[in-house]
């Protein structure tokens, strides 16, 4: 009972909760900021997932250097391993489909808020706040400015009700043809007695704006109507 005493005696609550509790307060806040613009932007890592990554990035960093001080080993061996396990989680978030490859954008983002991470653990907190903002700016504005200056090719789903698909199909890849464009996951539906034809095609904005208009020309595409796919970054 005097040892546990003499223990609780040394024990500073103010040191706590200024020092360590801190670092891993500061690491879910700064986690979840930038989750947040991801699960806005509806990725399927979002809000909870760099949270917690940024949480438990911090939370190795501090153990590895509280258990190795403890004895005498290696104070960097817990977290140099942060990196590897990180980089299997961004690597599941990496999807190839319909001949293009989503995901990558939600990888890096995953392992750059890991050592986000890193810093708070360790107390470098002006370094974590910086590369949060850093970080935040780089998804909303440059997203928006890659897609506004047509330096971003996204996939655009196209859907055309008509009679004789058939023919429309021929059409159709004529004028993709005459745009060096390709039909990806083409699907076939019944609409009201009618055929539903829904294909995507990959391009910058203002390539889709053009085929766009192109396709509407055409005989019985004049009701063609595209909308962009949301799970592209």
């Amino acid at each position: 009972m005097t040892y546990l005493l003499a223990i609780a005696s040394q024990f500073s609550w103010s040191n706590l909760f200024s020092h360590d509790l801190a670092r891993l307060l500061l690491a879910a806040v700064l986690g979840g900021a930038i989750g947040m613009e991801r699960q806005l932007k509806r990725r399927p890592a979002g809000l909870r997932t760099h949270m917690l990554i940024c949480f438990g990035a911090a939370l190795f960093t501090m153990l590895s250097s509280e258990l190795a001080g403890g004895f005498g080993a290696e104070k960097t061996r817990i977290a140099s391993q942060i990196i590897p396990g990180i980089g299997f989680i961004g690597a599941g978030s990496i999807l190839r489909a319909r001949g293009s490859v989503t995901g990558l954008t939600t990888a890096a983002t995953i392992f750059v808020v890991a050592s986000v991470g890193m810093a708070c653990g360790g107390g470098m907190y002006l370094l974590a706040i910086f590369s949060t903002l850093l970080i935040v700016v780089c998804l909303a504005v440059l997203g928006s400015l890659e897609t506004q200056f047509n330096l971003k090719a996204v996939l655009m789903h196209y859907s055309i009700v008509t009679q004789s698909a058939d023919e429309i199909l021929d059409e159709v890849n004529a004028v993709l043809d005459e745009r060096d464009k390709q039909m990806q996951g083409m699907r076939l539906s019944r609409l009201n007695g009618k055929k539903k034809i829904v294909f995507a095609v990959e391009g910058t904005n203002s390539e889709h704006k053009e085929l766009l208009e192109r396709l509407r020309r055409s005989a019985g595409l004049d009701n063609v109507a595209a909308s962009p796919d949301r799970d592209v970054e």
